[in-house]
């Protein structure tokens, strides 16, 4: 079809009024198209962006897988060196009770017993203030410990996150499309436009709420305590875990019971402990026939039980008291730094809680944290 020019005066005025009506909605449906690609152009840059962070920050957790393996190091010398000054504390006792014994003997040797002991005073005040700077150090190197724990389960939680924010992100592009569609076919009725863009929106808030969460997972927790609902915390832990769950074809069944149990803890804390355990139970099960990991809770008049029970092997008889402590591994090398349970123990531990294992070699094995519940007078509601 050739152009109508709108200059041509040889048409009748009637046809060359309705060619420049049609040239100027030509014109405006361009502008609005060209306004549309440029907000999509907006689009891409930011979902780039996010990906450019999500690079970043799997930089810095190698950074802090670095860091941890020298945080451990200077743990172990300063548990080394907290040994040799405990035996020379020891020592000290023992001389200061010899010379005691040995002080109503000799005029003589009571004076020089008596100076003997003021040096040795001096050795033990010393020691003291030494043994306690060192103790001080080593909550320090413990939290750090635990910050680093928490950040190498973060890095292995990253293909999850990794497609949990690629589907929102892929239905945003989805919508915005049939939205530019329904403009380009000039429908009249905005609603559609703008039922589009909002489900878009919906999607924009669900990514947001996703890297919300990483961060708030992500940062060190302070040291205050709160109210906190379990069954959020544990609602919270399985939507990181989600992925790798299902990736690996676990089933995961969930069953808490009518109660909302709340106790005075620190949500974040708890959220890494359930987290490790998780991860302890997915292990746990990949090699097993039937992969199915239970988590169920119940609640007594002081303290809330929460149970996870896997479908693995088992614990082999002998080691159930040794899981928990630091470094020690059932796994092949390279697969585990026998920190999570050790962490997860010491966090309920400072809760006020306990945790203990009941396992049957080739029958799985049963986790249970006990903590105690939120008193009434602390302000604690149940949510």
């Amino acid at each position: 079809m050739s152009e109508i020019s709108t200059t041509d005066h040889r048409l009748p005025v009637t046809e060359r009024r309705a060619a420049v009506r049609y040239e100027s909605q030509l014109r405006a449906q361009v502008e609005t198209l060209e306004l549309r690609l440029r907000k999509r152009d907006e689009q891409r840059r930011a979902m780039l962006h996010i990906m450019a962070d999500l690079n970043e920050s799997n930089k810095r957790l190698a950074n802090q897988r670095k860091a941890m393996l020298h945080i451990l190091a200077d743990y172990e010398r300063d548990r080394r060196r907290l040994a040799r000054q405990t035996e020379r504390l020891d020592n000290s006792r023992r001389a200061l009770l010899h010379i005691l014994q040995d002080s109503h003997k000799d005029k003589l040797r009571l004076e020089a017993s008596r100076k003997a002991m003021i040096h040795i005073m001096g050795d033990l005040r010393e020691t003291t203030t030494e043994i306690q700077r060192r103790e001080q150090e080593l909550r320090n190197k413990q939290e750090q410990l635990v910050q680093a724990g928490k950040l190498a389960t973060l890095g292995e939680l990253t293909t999850g996150v990794a497609h949990e924010l690629n589907n929102p992100l892929n239905n945003i592009g989805l919508f915005v499309g049939n939205a530019i569609d329904l403009i380009e076919l000039a429908v009249t009725d905005k609603r559609q436009v703008v039922g589009e863009l909002g489900h878009a929106m919906q999607q924009v808030r669900k990514a947001t709420e996703i890297i919300s969460h990483l961060r708030t997972f992500g940062r060190a927790a302070p040291a205050s305590r709160e109210p906190v609902a379990l069954r959020q915390v544990i609602e919270r832990a399985l939507s990181l875990m989600h992925e790798q769950l299902r990736l690996r074809e676990i089933d995961v069944t969930v069953d808490l019971g009518p109660d909302e149990p709340v106790v005075l803890g620190n949500s974040i804390q708890l959220e890494q402990v359930f987290i490790n355990v998780l991860t302890n139970a997915r292990d746990a099960v990949a090699d097993s026939v039937r992969k199915a990991v239970r988590i169920s809770g119940s609640v007594d008049s002081t303290f809330a039980e929460v149970a996870f029970a896997d479908s693995g092997y088992g614990i082999p008889a002998g080691l159930e008291r040794r899981i928990f402590d630091p470094f020690f591994t059932t796994k092949e090398v390279g697969k585990g730094t026998g920190l999570g349970l050790s962490i997860a123990y010491g966090i309920i531990k400072e809760h006020g809680g306990t945790i203990s294992v009941v396992s049957t070699p080739g029958e799985g094995a049963t986790f249970f944290i006990h903590l105690p519940l939120a008193r009434l007078d602390t302000g604690a509601a149940h949510q």
